[in-house]
């Protein structure tokens, strides 16, 4: 409860890009997501604070006092570290460090991935091309962006065991290439 407050707070007046949506309904929907792979409470946890320190004043600081070092580390994972930085240079450094990074953190950016394309793929379908005006890369763009994130979600993870949600994942990417 403490961190969907905090999450809450911190994204008060944040609007989903394409629907105008609370923001709020898509760390719900991630933390949702973790809970439904049976996830430990701490990466439930980075689920819902995913965007803070992306998207927010909050800082990984802040979250490790409130939330404690493993929740931090697994946010750090999820976020661009320097929104100054080209879309494709944010999103190269994205692919790479997921690649590497540990399975809770590949849950995490996993999850975020599978309400972003699912929000994708029912825009798409309810406005048609027009959802691409309020990106900032177009859907081809967009489609070497999710395909190279599931390629490093599943670096060095066994297939034949791989988490249900990578499964999702690669059906939302299937419809979406």
């Amino acid at each position: 409860m403490k961190a969907i407050s905090y999450a809450t707070t911190k994204h008060t007046g944040q609007k989903r890009k394409v629907d105008d949506a609370p923001y709020i309904i898509h760390p719900y929907r991630v933390g949702m997501l973790l809970s439904q792979e049976a996830c430990p409470e701490d990466i439930i946890i980075a689920g819902l604070l995913h965007d803070v320190v992306e998207d927010t004043d909050g800082t990984l600081e802040e979250i490790r006092s409130l939330f404690g070092e493993e929740v931090a580390t697994l946010v750090e994972f999820a976020s661009e570290p320097n929104k100054s930085l080209s879309w494709e240079d944010r999103k190269k450094h994205t692919i790479e460090t997921i690649k590497t990074a540990p399975l809770a953190a590949k849950l995490v950016v996993c999850a975020d991935k599978v309400d972003n394309l699912s929000s994708i793929l029912e825009n798409e379908q309810q406005l048609g091309s027009n959802i691409w005006r309020s990106f900032k890369r177009d859907k081809s763009s967009q489609q070497w962006y999710y395909l190279n994130v599931y390629k490093s979600l599943i670096s060095g993870i066994d297939q034949k065991n791989q988490p249900n949600l990578f499964l999702s994942y690669k059906n939302l990417l299937d419809r979406f290439i």
